[in-house]
């Protein structure tokens, strides 16, 4: 079975949530015998949309990748600037197309490459709902159409042109049940595929303790962040109520792990380490207190599954319901809204070490139960076999 999946960007310098979402589900498919194709953009940064890699076809462990040249980067001020008005003023579906092309990543290559190449194979699968490449890709194909929205809450579902990107695909795979949930209150799914899925995690078998380096251990105990670190992130609201907390707490630092998009406080209980391996992520991960997950939008959050993979608890943002069901469904964790819940729950989580025991083995148990790459896979195969 030949299967076509469409992505913004794709390659294994490309970190973000669905962008390596797809990477991994791609080529595990291939792992098990299935021919895989992405098209893509030439695109490593999705701020500017600015052509990094070259065009062309590639392959990378095993997938093969279809790369298109995004013929405007984009000028995030104006695009921002443009964005709040169409969110908060009355607009036609022109401004809306208007709208989707600032969004990007704008490759008219890419999408008459799906319409050509649409007899050579037999699924397609669009990872994200938000950008041009889905909108605009999705009606280039005509069948046998899977979505992976990769979701949260916010005011582009509630654009026109929304109703057309959810009323196409045949097939949908949610992150979460609070996902398709909440998705549900706005489209129709009815005679639709549905399945709530995810992706998986990869479980470490056993901890390479010399990944955890002489810089974390001077550091402890810490709390850890991983991921883009930005505003849109939440990080700016964690950096203030960590410098709150660490005044009654000055033994306790925070370690920031992944792509610096802010500029940090200088503080020697804040440190920057920069991107890391896996080995060295998992091991910080294991050797902390607990984790942090300040995003109030987030459809999945892989980072918090990966700390509940090696037994560490996570405290994360009651706003970004998928993080709050992790918690409820797997009792792996604990919630805040304010900084008083922030600092109340950290109390608690960094001075019983009883309690995170058992939702460090909690939460280990829900990952192996939901997130087990088997399971998701399994979910896949029957996807794959199952829609017309």
């Amino acid at each position: 079975m030949k299967i076509a999946f469409v992505v913004q960007r794709y390659g294994k310098e490309v970190m973000g949530g669905s962008e390596l979402h797809c990477r991994q589900v791609a080529e595990r498919l291939v792992e098990r015998g299935y021919d895989c194709t992405v098209f893509t953009t030439a695109a490593k940064d999705y701020v500017t949309w600015k052509n990094e890699y070259p065009a062309g076809e590639y392959i990378l462990n095993g997938v093969v990748i279809k790369r298109f040249n995004v013929k405007k980067a984009r000028d995030i001020q104006s695009f921002n600037e443009y964005s709040d008005w169409i969110f908060h003023n009355p607009h036609g579906l022109e401004d809306e197309l208007k709208w989707l092309e600032q969004q990007g990543p704008y490759s008219p290559a890419l999408i008459r490459a799906l319409e050509d190449e649409e007899p050579k194979h037999d699924r397609f699968i669009f990872f994200t709902y938000l950008y041009y490449n889905t909108y605009w890709g999705l009606q280039a194909v005509k069948k046998k159409k899977t979505l992976v929205p990769t979701a949260h809450d916010e005011p582009a579902l509630r654009l026109q042109i929304m109703k057309d990107v959810f009323s196409r695909p045949q097939a949908f795979f949610f992150n979460t049940r609070s996902e398709r949930q909440m998705l549900s209150r706005l489209f129709p799914f009815e005679g639709k595929y549905q399945e709530t899925v995810g992706v998986g995690v990869d479980i470490p078998e056993r901890l390479d303790s010399s990944a955890l380096t002489s810089r974390y251990r001077a550091l402890s105990p810490y709390i850890p962040y991983a991921g883009r670190i930005e505003p849109g992130k939440g990080c700016g609201e964690l950096l203030d109520n960590f410098s709150r907390y660490i005044r009654k707490n000055p033994d306790l630092s925070l370690v920031l792990m992944g792509k610096l998009l802010m500029k940090l406080p200088s503080h020697s209980r804040i440190k920057y380490m920069g991107f890391v391996s896996p080995e060295e992520k998992n091991a910080a991960m294991a050797n902390a207190r607990v984790t942090v997950h300040p995003s109030r939008f987030e459809s999945l959050c892989m980072a918090a599954l990966e700390s509940m993979a090696v037994r560490t608890p996570i405290l994360v943002q009651e706003a970004a319901d998928p993080l709050k069901q992790h918690c409820l469904d797997g009792n792996g964790g604990l919630f805040y809204s304010n900084y008083e819940e922030f600092a109340d729950a950290l109390d608690l989580l960094l001075k019983d070490k009883r309690l995170r025991a058992g939702l460090g083995e909690n939460g280990l148990q829900y990952v192996k139960k939901n997130y087990a790459w088997d399971q998701i896979l399994q979910k896949y195969v029957i996807l794959l076999n199952s829609i017309n």
